[in-house]
């Protein structure tokens, strides 16, 4: 089979849109009903819940953990309870590539960086789709599409198979949607990070 993936060269919030049509394409094509996607401060869970209202899809929001970062989580709690209402899921769990303090190793440090080798999006869709499974909010094998993204927005879409982080082994990617050309490295990265926090 052939199918066309979209690179974008430069990494900028409007490329959120492109995204998402991305996404809603493919998520027709393929009979997919769920997105798992990351939202830090709730704007991009905000566009989705718009952008894909009259889809039949269910979001399946994921935001930073409490107290990474902040105090205060960053995501709305107003829009967490619209999105419910709405029949999405928002779902604080804890960051799986964010544990080396709590287990004490640094095997998720090295996942993290490999995945980031690819992109932000790439680590971050992994990332969210295995919180998704174990929070029961997708099966394991389940199709999804997971949304991610470099700072602000989105520009990384994987089509892949739902597992847990009990069942690493069974994580797919089937497709790529959609990428940035040039990923930063990781020093860029939190520096990028490091500049929407500081907002």
């Amino acid at each position: 089979m052939e199918h066309l993936v979209t690179y974008f060269e430069t990494l900028d919030p409007e490329n959120t849109d492109i995204t998402f049509r991305l996404a809603r394409e493919r998520a027709h094509q393929l009979e997919i009903r769920k997105i798992v996607i990351a939202s830090t401060s709730g704007a991009t869970a905000k566009k989705a819940m718009e952008y894909f209202k009259n889809d039949g899809i269910q979001l399946i929001v994921i935001p930073h953990q409490w107290d990474f970062h902040r105090e205060i989580n960053a995501f709305p709690e107003n829009l967490a309870k619209t999105l419910r209402e709405a029949g999405h899921v928002v779902h604080f769990g804890t960051m799986l590539f964010h544990t080396t303090d709590l287990y004490e190793s640094t095997t998720p440090v090295v996942m993290a960086n490999l995945l980031r080798c690819f992109c932000q999006g790439f680590k971050v869709c992994f990332e969210i789709v295995l919180m998704a499974t174990d929070g029961g909010h997708v099966k394991s094998g389940e199709k999804i599409i997971a949304i991610a993204g470099t700072g602000r927005g989105s520009d990384t879409a994987l089509v892949m198979q739902a597992a847990s982080s009990q069942h690493l082994k069974n994580l797919r990617v089937h497709e790529i949607l959609c990428k940035p050309l040039n990923p930063l490295n990781l020093e860029e990265v939190h520096a990028r990070m490091k500049k929407e926090l500081s907002r």
